[in-house]
């Protein structure tokens, strides 16, 4: 019975991915802004709550207070950026702290990523401890000496790296489980995805008539879009255009990872089971939360992306656990093998 839901599941998933690629290519930008807004806080919920009944795969759950301070760390400058709080954001303390945080966001994921590691596989408090540590003053020696890190860490982490590789990671993971062939169909579709979007020719001018000039610059506004289109345009173009042939390609790609990984989570509510143990009372709480997050999104799309910053990020950290163990898992697997 099992096997045949895996199967089933996996049938379901090869038919998202090429449903998200498809209307990537139709409408990319309108897909990442719908995905964001819709799909997504309804994703941090259930994964926050899932999470949680799983002791977010470590040890010692009460380690978890780390991720939790990290996270609102990290999210200070988003709240401050609120118009709420806008008096208070050109105070020059204020403006100092933005600065200063901003600045160590970069240390700060990778520091607990590299915890995530350590509460992996210690034990013992002292050297839990001992290791967080560690795990902060490596951070702080990558991100200032080794090239690179910091893009690495500060925009593809808690983006690309989130929503594609760990995806993939965990589906790779699944099906080293399960061994099913739709299970590695899908994988090689998301693996080459890539390269199709790379590949397939598209016309630009295509998409000014297709999508909004709102959709196109609020999705163009997101920090690490916006740097890896800039770096192939000033490649390949010596005068900004509004749209240009990679940063179409770029939010192709985009929302075609976002749509999938917030999909790819729903579509495996009865095998992962984070549906399960949710009392009326916490399921009503989760459910009006994410309408009253849509709301605010269709109200006013900037306010709501920074008002929600804390929880997405909340929701990525969190998961560094599950992401390391999905590591752990496939390359013990691939070991027993040889």
């Amino acid at each position: 019975m099992i096997d045949v839901q895996n199967k089933t599941i996996d049938k379901i998933n090869v038919v998202l991915i090429i449903l998200s690629l498809l209307l990537a290519f139709i409408i990319p930008f309108k897909l990442f802004l719908f995905s964001y807004a819709v799909l997504g806080p309804l994703h941090y919920l259930t994964e926050i709550h899932w999470l949680n009944k799983k002791s977010f795969f470590v040890s010692q759950k009460k380690w978890i207070w780390v991720f939790l301070i990290f996270a609102i760390i990290i999210s200070i400058p988003s709240l401050l950026h609120l118009h709420i709080f806008q008096t208070i954001n050109q105070q020059p303390v204020f403006q100092q702290l933005n600065y200063s945080i901003t600045g160590l966001t970069d240390i700060l994921l990778l520091s607990i990523f590299i915890f995530a590691i350590g509460l992996i596989f210690i034990k013992r408090w002292q050297y839990i401890l001992l290791f967080l540590f560690l795990s902060i003053l490596s951070a702080k020696l990558i991100t200032k000496y080794v090239l690179f890190s910091y893009i690495l860490v500060g925009l593809f982490l808690p983006t690309i790296i989130h929503v594609y590789v760990f995806t993939l990671l965990f589906m790779i993971m699944g099906t080293l489980n399960n061994k099913t062939n739709f299970g590695i169909i899908a994988i090689t579709l998301l693996v080459v995805s890539p390269f199709i979007i790379y590949i397939f020719d598209i016309d630009p001018n295509f998409y000014l008539t297709t999508e909004s000039s709102y959709s196109i610059n609020t999705g163009r506004n997101f920090r690490f879009i916006q740097y890896l289109t800039d770096t192939f345009d000033q490649v390949k173009m010596s005068q900004f255009a509004p749209l240009t042939f990679f940063s179409v390609k770029i939010q192709i790609f985009t929302a075609f990872c976002y749509t999938y990984h917030y999909l790819n989570w729903f579509s495996k509510t009865s095998i992962i089971g984070w549906h399960l143990n949710i009392s009326k009372s916490k399921f009503t709480i989760i459910l009006s939360l994410w309408l009253a997050v849509i709301v605010l999104f269709w109200y006013d799309y900037e306010t709501a992306y920074l008002a929600l910053f804390f929880l997405a990020i909340l929701h990525i950290v969190l998961e560094f656990p599950l992401n390391i163990t999905s590591i752990k898992v496939i390359v013990k697997s691939l070991y027993k093998k040889h």
